[in-house]
């Protein structure tokens, strides 16, 4: 059996989910795991790269590759926004961790980002922007979630408080 003690942040592209586990881990002395900058490494392209050469189900493809590998304890992984296309990545991280949704509205995202060709977003095709995307994953973040975290309008101290509080209380950390 697996150990399921590490900590995985799902959530749209801004949510937070590495500013956030960069805090989370420190709090909780566990290290932390950008699964993005780990893809990046072991295809030593940026995800935008990525994306232009495979598409986004190439792209998609590697990323599940990347996510099954995850091999770590104690740890606070950040996945990107796509790792909900991925059942089968989804299952494993599942299996190594509680999974934590950082429910941001549609509203506050447009607020903190910018464009989203430079961040490496898949957009599959016919997908007009931010908000498509947007409705998309809402219901494959709320499937996954085992605990969500609403992060309008909270400080990242203030997420990290309550995500710290709410896996204590569930036993998860």
């Amino acid at each position: 059996m697996v150990k399921k003690d590490n900590v995985i942040l799902i959530g749209m592209p801004g949510a937070g989910k590495s500013t956030l586990g960069i805090v989370a881990a420190k709090i909780i002395g566990y290290d932390f795991l950008d699964a993005d900058l780990l893809i990046q490494k072991q295809s030593d392209k940026t995800l935008q790269k990525i994306i232009d050469a495979m598409g986004p189900d190439g792209f998609i493809q590697v990323e599940n590759e990347v996510l099954c590998g995850i091999d770590v304890h104690r740890t606070v992984v950040s996945p990107g926004g796509s790792a909900v296309y991925s059942e089968d990545a989804m299952k494993h991280l599942s299996e190594i961790g509680t999974i934590v949704y950082l429910k941001v509205s549609l509203d506050e995202l447009m607020g903190r980002l910018g464009g989203l060709h430079e961040r490496g977003v898949v957009m599959k095709d016919g997908m007009g922007g931010l908000a498509d995307i947007y409705e998309e994953r809402i219901p494959l973040y709320e499937k996954y979630a085992e605990v969500t975290i609403d992060m309008d309008g909270t400080t990242v101290r203030e997420a990290a408080a309550k995500l710290v509080d709410t896996l204590s209380m569930r036993g998860a950390i």
